[in-house]
C-alpha cells in the first residue's frame, strides 16, 4: 500500500489519481489507517448538556453513542451490543439513563456498563462476567471549547497536537463570545459522492463560487465574498491537512439580513479583543478540520461532517450554530439563512452536491479514471506566514490548501502508525 499510494498522490506537482474517489479497496483502507486513526468530531457540548442526553453518530462506518452520563460525564463507545453485535441505540439523539438492545434485552446504563442480562441464573448459570463486558470506549476522547472529538487510536497524539494552529482558527467559528456557541438546528442527508469531495471544498475551494452559485450571487441571497474581485481573501492552511478560505479582517461574508448585519457590527470590537492581534490580519470564514469535519461561517454558519458511507456515498450531518449570546431574533435569522442556503433543499447546497456526484461517478470510467485531478492552481505561490501560522497563498484564488489536505491523507495512508507521520508543529518550525 505505502508503494502505491505514493504513485497516487502526487503533491509535488499537484496531480491527483482518481483511483482514490471510487476504488473499492482504497476505501477500506481509508477506513482503517484514517477514520480508525484520526480524531473525529462527535459533537457539541449544547447537543448533549443534561445528565443523561445522548447523541448517535458515527467514525467511519463505526456506529458511536455520546453520551452524558447520570453524573455528568461525557463519554463515547461504539453503539454495538456487546452480546451479538446488534447496534444498541437506534434514536438520533434522546436522554436515557439505560439502553436496551432490542435483539436479546442485554441493557447497559449511560456510563457505559453492563447492568442487566435476561435470564442471567438460568442460561448463563452465573457464568458471565458482566464487568468486562460493558459497552467499548472510544480510546481518546476530548474537548475543545465545547466541540467533542475522539478518536478509536491510543497512540494518537493529544487533540491539541491535533489541531496545532487550526485551534486558533475554530475559536473565530465557537469562541468570538463568552459562552461560545449553541447548535440552534439539524439536518441529515445523503449524497452520491465520495467524503474527500466535499471535505477538500470547504478546505479550499473559493474558484467555484463565482460560477457554481452565481444565481445566488447575483440575486443577492449571498454576498459573494470570495467570488469579489475586490476580496483580499487567502488560502490558508495550519497544517496537517487543515485548511481554511480566509478573507480580510474588514471584508464582511454574513448573510446580507439586517438582523445578522446589525448584529455583527455590534459586537466586532469584542470579537477581535477576544480572539488577539490575529484577528487584525485575517477572518476565517469556511475551513475543514482533517479529514471530514468542516466549518462554515460565511452565508450560513454550519458544522457539518462527511460521513463516509463507501466510495460512492456520503452522509451529511450538518448543524447550525450561534453565538449562544446572540438574542433571539439573530438566532432565528441564522436558522432561516442555514435553511435557505445550506440545508438539503438549499440553492448553495444543491449547486455543490450536484458537482460532487458528478465528480464522483465520472470516476467510474476504465478511461476517465486515468485521467488525474489537476491540483496546480497557485502551484509554488504559497508560503508559511508566522503571523498566521499557516501556510498561505500568494493569490486569492489557489489549490494549496487540496494540495495539503492530500498531502496529509497519503501520509497516513502510507504510514503504519503515528511514529511514522510528521508532525506540522516541527515541520512548521522550519519556517517560523
Amino acid at each position: 500500500m505505502t508503494t502505491e499510494i505514493a504513485g497516487l498522490v502526487d503533491t509535488q506537482n499537484g496531480m491527483i489519481s482518481r483511483r482514490i474517489f471510487i476504488e473499492p479497496e482504497i476505501y477500506q483502507a481509508e477506513l482503517r489507517r484514517i477514520f480508525a486513526r484520526c480524531w473525529l468530531f462527535l459533537c457539541h457540548d449544547s447537543q448533549i448538556p443534561r445528565p443523561g442526553d445522548f447523541l448517535t453518530t458515527y467514525m467511519g462506518e463505526d456506529p458511536v453513542l455520546a453520551v452524558r452520563d447520570s453524573a455528568g460525564t461525557v463519554g463515547a463507545f461504539l453503539n454495538v451490543c456487546r452480546h451479538r453485535g446488534n447496534r444498541l441505540c437506534r434514536a438520533d439523539d434522546g436522554n436515557a439513563a439505560s439502553f436496551i438492545c432490542a435483539y436479546h434485552g442485554w441493557t447497559f446504563g449511560n456510563d457505559g456498563r453492563l447492568t442487566g442480562v435476561p435470564n442471567l441464573r438460568e442460561a448463563y448459570h452465573g457464568d458471565l462476567d458482566r464487568e468486562s463486558l460493558g459497552l467499548i470506549p472510544v480510546a481518546q476522547l476530548e474537548s475543545y471549547k465545547g466541540l467533542w472529538f475522539a478518536t478509536f487510536d491510543p497512540e494518537a497524539p493529544p487533540l491539541l497536537e491535533y489541531l496545532g494552529e487550526m485551534a486558533w482558527y475554530i475559536d473565530t467559528f465557537v469562541d468570538r463570545r463568552e459562552g461560545g456557541v449553541e447548535v440552534i438546528a439539524t439536518h441529515k442527508w445523503i449524497m452520491p459522492c465520495n467524503w474527500k469531495f466535499p471535505a477538500e471544498n470547504f478546505g479550499g475551494d473559493a474558484y467555484h463560487v463565482q460560477w457554481n452559485h452565481l444565481s445566488a450571487v447575483k440575486i443577492g441571497f449571498s454576498r459573494g465574498v470570495t467570488a469579489n474581485t475586490h476580496s483580499t481573501q487567502r488560502m490558508a492552511s495550519p497544517g496537517n491537512g487543515h485548511g481554511l478560505i480566509c478573507v480580510g479582517p474588514d471584508d464582511v461574508g454574513d448573510p446580507p439580513m439586517p438582523e445578522i448585519e446589525a448584529y455583527e457590527r455590534e459586537i466586532a470590537a469584542e470579537v477581535r479583543q477576544r480572539l488577539g492581534p490575529r484577528a487584525n490580519l485575517i477572518n476565517p470564514i469556511v475551513g475543514t478540520v482533517f479529514p471530514n469535519f468542516s466549518l462554515l461561517r460565511g452565508t450560513s454558519r454550519t458544522f457539518r461532517v462527511w460521513q463516509p458511507r463507501g466510495p460512492e456515498k456520503t452522509e451529511v450531518r450538518s448543524f447550525v450554530f450561534m453565538d449562544a449570546a446572540a438574542p433571539p431574533e439573530v438566532k432565528r435569522a441564522i436558522r432561516q439563512a442555514g435553511i435557505r442556503g445550506f440545508s438539503p433543499s438549499g440553492s448553495f447546497e444543491q449547486d455543490d452536491m450536484d458537482n460532487w456526484q458528478e465528480c464522483t461517478q465520472t470516476c467510474r470510467g476504465v478511461v476517465s479514471r486515468r485521467m488525474p485531478l489537476n491540483n496546480r492552481m497557485g502551484l509554488g505561490h504559497e508560503r508559511f506566514d508566522p503571523a498566521l501560522g499557516a501556510w498561505v497563498s500568494d493569490y486569492r484564488f489557489s489549490e494549496s490548501n487540496h494540495r495539503q489536505f492530500y498531502r496529509r491523507w497519503a501520509e497516513l495512508m502510507a504510514a503504519t502508525d503515528w511514529s511514522a507521520v510528521e508532525c506540522a508543529t516541527a515541520r512548521n518550525a522550519e519556517y517560523a
